[in-house]
């Protein structure tokens, strides 16, 4: 740091200048998403272009080493970044006006897109371009190796639709399962890996090793202007076997993307459609999938729902569930809601479709919601929702009423050790009042939102 000097008696010394201490401007990063484009081109023409299809990846700071994701060290930095739905190949070019260490020191770029794009990152451009030709059959020459599971070329080869509106003709559709045994499999994953990180949320790579991992991939037939058929990767989804005892599996979704360019087409709907329909041709024990988000549990749903529509074993069940409001208020003080069905329906509904419990009745509200008259039962089936999440969320609280629970000390397991007990002072009634307020509030919240999946959800299903 600098120190002030003391005034000197030499009269020259007036006219120096004095110095200054200038400290650099502390570093602050920039955010990774603010810096970075990724475009999908399946044309060498398409690459430079700002036409060209930006995706907006789900978070792009974790693949960056700082805490934030920053990227430190670089001034007026721009990374375009253009990935080929051709070859799965990406090639990156990075624009900078200067760098210099700002105390963080200087982020190494290729290290951090590397962690994305790993060795589907091609370094030099004119070679990147050159696979928009070399590549043309990149897919074909992967997919020649799998089990065609889509169209069936058996005579007895069946494929349940439940008739979601594809904007493409069917017969130029093909679904291949790719076994994490082949090399095909492990080296189109890898290619797919990307996408897989940047477009959904949550994700991470599969393990390749593991044979038990199962690649399925849509691939739409085009013709090029010499007339020759080159197949595109439209989507694909990772599924995982696991063992059923006795002498059984059963399958679990764990990725499934539809390129950002023909999404919104049916093409996720369809494939999902044909995962069902491996599970039922193959007798698994049933199909799950990991952790769904939102948007797919809805697309799911209203699958599922189409499908238990036709499946005669069921009908008889959701039509006395829905005349048992058709008789007219229903009293508060029915302890069983109409909205539960039969054991025996929850276990065939397993059994042919494919289709867990906890599914079907998620699906079971929207079955009997389709079948009332809304202007006149409305009431009547909110109170049934509400009856339902009451018992699964809160319980019983007349019989908790009063009681505490409070940890003691203990050599044992301390998760497993409390006290309970029953205390009558006014404080603790005042507190159990307002807890209860608090989940009324909650519940009512639950309960608006559930009845508002249940219209959004029967209004897709009745307008296909």
């Amino acid at each position: 740091m600098g120190q002030k000097q003391q005034a000197s008696a030499d009269p020259c010394s007036k006219t120096k200048k004095k110095r200054r201490v200038v400290f650099s401007a502390i570093d602050t990063g920039v955010a990774a998403k603010d810096c970075i484009k990724i475009y999908l081109v399946c044309t060498k023409e398409e690459v430079g272009s700002t036409d060209s299809l930006c995706i907006d990846p789900v978070d792009l700071s974790n693949f960056f080493d700082d805490e934030e994701g920053k990227i430190y060290g670089y001034q007026g930095l721009e990374i375009t970044v253009w990935f080929s739905i051709v070859s799965f190949q990406a090639y990156a070019d990075i624009v900078f006006e200067s760098t210099s260490d700002g105390g963080k020191g200087i982020t190494d770029l290729k290290s951090a897109l590397q962690n994305i794009f790993a060795e589907t990152l091609v370094d030099n451009k004119d070679e990147f371009l050159q696979t928009f030709s070399k590549d043309v059959n990149f897919i074909g020459s992967l997919v020649a190796d799998g089990e065609v599971l889509y169209p069936k070329d058996s005579s007895n080869g069946q494929f349940f639709s439940s008739n979601f509106h594809l904007q493409a003709d069917n017969s130029d559709l093909e679904v291949f399962r790719l076994a994490m045994d082949n090399m095909a499999g492990r080296n189109l994953y890898s290619r797919l890996v990307p996408l897989a990180l940047l477009l959904i949320d949550g994700s991470s790579p599969i393990d390749v090793s593991d044979p038990r991992w199962e690649l399925y991939v849509l691939i739409q037939k085009n013709n090029d202007q010499k007339g020759q058929t080159h197949p595109t990767l439209l989507g694909f989804a990772a599924l995982y076997r696991f063992y059923h005892y006795p002498d059984s599996s059963r399958l679990r979704l764990s990725q499934i993307l539809i390129l950002p360019p023909y999404q919104r087409k049916g093409f996720g709907c369809f494939l999902l459609e044909v995962l069902n329909n491996v599970a039922i041709s193959e007798n698994v024990y049933d199909f799950t999938i990991e952790e769904p988000l939102s948007q797919l549990l809805q697309m799911r749903t209203c699958i599922d729902v189409k499908r238990l529509r036709g499946f005669g074993p069921i009908q008889e069940a959701v039509e006395s569930a829905v005349s048992q409001f058709k008789l007219g208020k229903l009293s508060k003080k029915v302890s069983f809601p109409p909205l539960l069905p039969p054991t025996a329906a929850i276990v065939d509904v397993r059994k042919s479709l494919k289709i867990t419990k906890e599914q079907f009745l998620h699906c079971w509200e929207i079955l009997v919601f389709l079948g009332l008259e809304p202007d006149k039962h409305m009431e009547d089936f909110i109170l049934a929702v509400s009856s339902r999440m009451r018992d699964e969320l809160i319980g019983e609280s007349s019989d908790a009423e009063g009681k505490q629970v409070i940890d003691v000390p203990t050599d044992y397991d301390q998760e497993m050790s409390f006290v309970m007990f029953r205390s009558t002072s006014n404080a603790t009634s005042i507190e159990a009042d307002e807890s209860r307020a608090n989940q009324e509030e909650q519940l009512k919240k639950l309960v608006d939102d559930r009845v508002k999946e249940i219209k959004l959800i029967a209004q897709k299903v009745s307008a296909d």
